[in-house]
């Protein structure tokens, strides 16, 4: 895994949400986009990271009402970001470090290019068991 930078294994295309987008709007936009997270903005800034387990533990277990609640109100203000060039091993340990499961991605002049979750990184290092266990756990199968 150390041999791959982080450019190799990130997810490229980023959806940015407003801060004062509702949870079921968001919740909506992830499942349409097939993903888990996504980076919320206030006005040109970058607000922080929102993420499906976001939208479970700090909104719908405490029964907050997703048509009126913003993500904005939710959302995790604190990123951690890991330059395009590092390795996916840097990467590992940064999140291993942080205890956290995505990590923004940005270029040499902090702009943002992409997000890297462990996901990305285990479907890296072996494909062929995480598609394994995909499919074990799916209801088609």
């Amino acid at each position: 895994m150390t041999g791959y930078r982080v450019s190799d294994v990130m997810t490229k295309q980023v959806v940015y949400l407003p801060a004062e987008t509702t949870l079921d709007e968001a919740a909506r936009v992830m499942r349409e986009s097939d993903i888990g997270d996504v980076v919320v903005t206030d006005g040109a800034s970058l607000a922080g990271m929102l993420t499906d387990r976001d939208i479970v533990v700090r909104a719908v277990a405490e029964r907050s009402d997703p048509a009126v609640t913003t993500i904005g109100s939710i959302v995790t203000r604190e990123v951690v970001m890991i330059e395009q060039h590092s390795t996916a091993g840097e990467a590992a340990a940064l999140m291993r470090e942080r205890g956290i499961r995505r990590v923004l991605v940005c270029d040499a002049e902090r702009k943002l290019v992409g997000i890297v979750s462990l996901g990305d990184l285990a479907m890296r290092l072996d494909p062929e068991s995480a598609l394994s266990d995909i499919s074990e756990k799916s209801p088609t199968s």
